[in-house]
């Protein structure tokens, strides 16, 4: 049995199951908490480290490991090992650089808002 923080295994969708329903469901069930999305947005001005993510939306280290775990889970995120830190990103197929205004989930794609300038 996989690890409870190993990432979905790739495998073939039922015939007909075009939107690949199991994984896409997946990955809509981990966007579906609020903290998460901002997860995700924050790592959209690129990689982190937990403890970075946190103190950026003022959470808990162990409150913000949850949600990135959930989100591995997912392969909403990827982990890389930097010394004694575990840095997070998005995935390259995740946030296209040629569509960077949505996250694309394989089965649907979700429009992001523009980042907002910040305020003079």
């Amino acid at each position: 049995m996989p690890a409870a923080d190993a990432p979905l295994p790739q495998t073939s969708p039922p015939p007909g199951d075009r939107l690949q329903s199991e994984m896409c469901s997946e990955k809509l069930k981990a966007l579906g908490e609020p903290t998460r999305l901002r997860i995700v947005d924050l790592l959209r001005d690129g990689p982190a480290n937990v403890s970075e993510i946190a103190e950026s939306l003022q959470l808990p280290v162990v409150t913000t490991s949850h949600h990135l775990q959930v989100l591995a889970h997912a392969a909403l995120v990827d982990r890389k090992k930097a010394g004694r830190k575990v840095v997070y990103s998005l995935p390259l197929d995740l946030l296209p650089a040629s569509d960077a205004g949505h996250l694309n989930l394989g089965c649907c794609r979700l429009e992001l808002p523009t980042p907002a300038a910040d305020a003079v």
